[in-house]
């Protein structure tokens, strides 16, 4: 779809949401990413993207003034604040970045907002929190809803459960309406990547992808405080060894010919996983670019949302005459 509407993303990431939003016919005005392994990522991708650096980048330094007007601010805001795998502090945590949206929201001022964010989010405990975040986006005009979303959904091969919280001008808010899940089951592990575990002529890649005949669980990303790139913590990996997949580590390249045993993924795989094509590269060695795919937004599930927000915020109420 040609971009003929405008968005600014922040903590853009490896460009999950922001190729999603693409996809919906946004163009990007500018990107705010801190991490430079995700910048490298965005613009060897895109090199045509206003990815800013410098103060810029960070999300508590980075001035919306410039881009007022936009018709569209999104971003996945950082996950551990609401995770049920951190402490869960919310406001009181230092990462919680939505202060600083919030503050965007009143420079830039757009039509509509997307945040994305983890189920966490929605627990009993964050239940003053998202009153509160609320009563602010109304105060600066805008109507705000939130919905728990699978990426399966949407086609993609992995259940990820992640919550998308759209705020829309209360001259449009009626317009809105979430997206409904299709009605195909996505495609298995092994329907995914069978050419993929095969490319180095492995003799056991059609028996595995026979037994790898269910969704993936939900791929972990992890942080830069964890060790190497894996799979996740004890459960994930018993979930993933279902599927035939040793979650301890991921792989450089797929099984050779005569490999026994269970694999690993490659990077490649897991971003296919994701809902990423193959076209999409990631910069950095083995443990950065795992964690750029690992934390990222599935483009589809992005798409699906922008498009409804597209829809919304393009839409003009008729208006009847009265002679």
């Amino acid at each position: 779809m040609e971009p003929d509407l405008t968005s600014v993303e922040l903590c853009a990431g490896a460009g999950g949401q922001a190729l999603g939003m693409e996809r919906a016919g946004f163009q990007h005005q500018a990107l705010v990413e801190i991490d430079k392994h995700c910048r490298d990522t965005l613009l060897l991708n895109r090199p045509s993207w206003n990815v800013l650096d410098g103060q810029q980048a960070d999300l508590a330094c980075f001035d919306g003034r410039p881009y007022n007007g936009v018709d569209v601010l999104a971003g996945g805001l950082p996950c551990p604040p609401f995770s049920v795998a951190g402490k869960q502090l919310g406001h009181a945590d230092e990462r919680n970045l939505f202060p600083s949206a919030l503050r965007l929201v009143d420079e830039i001022r757009p039509k509509a907002v997307m945040i994305e964010n983890v189920r966490g989010f929605l627990d009993a405990v964050f239940a003053d929190y998202r009153q509160g975040l609320k009563s602010q986006l109304r105060k600066l005009g805008y109507e705000t809803d939130w919905h728990l979303f699978n990426a399966s959904d949407f086609g993609v091969p992995q259940l990820r459960p992640r919550v998308v919280i759209v705020a829309l001008r209360k001259d449009l808010s009626e317009n809105f309406a979430w997206p409904v899940s299709g009605a195909a089951s996505p495609a298995t592990v092994g329907q995914t990547l069978h050419d993929l575990m095969s490319e180095r002529k492995w003799r056991g890649a059609m028996r595995w992808a026979k037994h790898a005949d269910d969704i993936a669980p939900t791929i972990v990303g992890g942080s830069k405080k964890h060790g190497g790139p894996d799979l996740g913590p004890t459960r994930a990996k018993r979930a993933w060894a279902t599927l035939g997949v040793d979650g301890m580590g991921i792989a450089n390249e797929a099984p050779a010919s005569d490999f026994v045993g269970m694999p690993r993924l490659t990077v490649r795989m897991v971003a296919r996983l994701q809902g990423f094509t193959d076209d999409w590269e990631f910069s950095g060695k083995k443990t950065p670019a795992y964690r750029q795919v690992g934390n990222a937004f599935p483009p589809p599930v992005a798409e699906a949302i922008a498009l409804k927000i597209r829809e919304a915020i393009s839409t003009r109420k008729s208006v009847r005459i009265v002679a």
